[in-house]
């Protein structure tokens, strides 16, 4: 049975992604024969639908094959398995270098990327500030840390403190802990997509707990669209329709998972500049790019940075990025020029 990754950042995109199973949007056009696979892992469910072709393996050897790729992500980069990859970098408080795969390393210096380039907000070492909050696998009661504790916390934290090559990781303090949850559920959807490439498949749609990529047509003969949904804990609706072509889709939203204390609203989403979770009015983030990973590492950079900064970021590298933020008469939608030709 595959473990649940981490409770840190929590983007319940199943729920915010809601076509895949549920809603799935098309228009007329010729049936063809559908296969639909789907089945449990890291601590969460994937689901394959792709359109069936002449020369494949069949349908029990594909889903054996899917369930090894994301066995090995889960051996890889799990924080619930004490004897994964991470989990041992994790335990170790040595500085000298610590050997992992080449998909591990591969994530981390993905992460690293998005780091720099969302100024700081995606932050993949912010787990102990998670814990403090109550959001993380500590499940410490939901209380407003004091200074010093916050103190304490932000001084174990920082991705500089980390350090990559092909197949080592380094720190270079002892309590840093690594948390991939925010870009390594996107990177089994790119090793499942790849691997359904690899064998010729050109018409599909894969998620891993809500992260998506899809590429072709489906069984209708028409492209896939996917519903984002509405930023609302009452109901589940449809605020937007999206053609994503050949796009992973990732939203990142924060009005499901938080806590109240006083008045105050505290989200899951924590700022690793501040220590504290996000202030900002931004509620929902989708963002698309040709990787699941980008896409979901993104997602929660630009939701940390807010509407501002986090939509200047998007004009700069020509990101397609999607933002539901919350006004006083209800919510407003802002697209970058990126993401504009995507929308239905």
């Amino acid at each position: 049975m595959t473990v649940s990754f981490t409770h840190l950042v929590n983007k319940v995109k199943t729920a915010i992604l809601v076509s895949f199973a549920l809603v799935l949007l098309s228009g007329c056009g010729d049936q063809r024969e559908q296969v639909y696979l789907n089945g449990p892992t890291m601590g969460t469910s994937y689901n394959i639908k792709f359109i069936d072709q002449e020369g494949l393996p069949t349908v029990e050897a594909i889903q054996t094959e899917v369930d090894k790729k994301l066995e090995l992500v889960n051996d890889q980069m799990s924080t619930y398995r004490k004897d994964s990859e991470l989990s041992r970098f994790n335990q170790s408080t040595a500085s000298t270098p610590f050997t992992v795969s080449k998909d591990t390393a591969t994530v981390i210096k993905e992460a690293m990327r998005l780091n720099q380039l969302t100024m700081g907000a995606l932050d993949v070492t912010v787990g102990p500030l998670v814990n403090l909050w109550g959001f993380g696998p500590e499940a410490r009661p939901e209380v407003v840390p004091t200074d010093e504790e916050l103190s304490a916390r932000r001084a174990i934290v920082g991705i500089q403190h980390l350090n990559v090559t092909e197949t080592t990781v380094t720190k270079d303090i002892p309590e840093l802990y690594v948390d991939l949850s925010t870009i390594a559920k996107g990177w089994g959807v790119d090793v499942v997509a790849n691997y359904l490439e690899e064998l010729g498949i050109t018409n599909y749609m894969v998620e891993v707990g809500g992260e998506m990529r899809v590429k072709g047509n489906n069984k209708e003969n028409v492209a896939w669209r996917i519903a984002i949904e509405k930023p609302s804990v009452d109901e589940r609706a449809i605020q937007e329709i999206i053609e994503p072509g050949h796009h992973a889709v990732a939203t990142s939203g924060d009005y499901r998972i938080y806590f109240e204390k006083e008045g105050v609203r505290y989200s899951h989403i924590i700022n690793p500049i501040t220590g504290k979770p996000i202030a900002n009015k931004v509620v929902s983030v989708t963002v698309l790019d040709k990787s699941s990973m980008t896409a979901d590492g993104l997602a929660t950079g630009l939701m940390v940075l807010g509407e501002e900064k986090g939509m200047e970021v998007a004009k700069q590298h020509n990101i397609p990025v999607f933002m539901i933020v919350k006004t006083q008469d209800g919510f407003k939608e802002i697209a970058s020029e990126a993401f504009k030709p995507f929308l239905k």
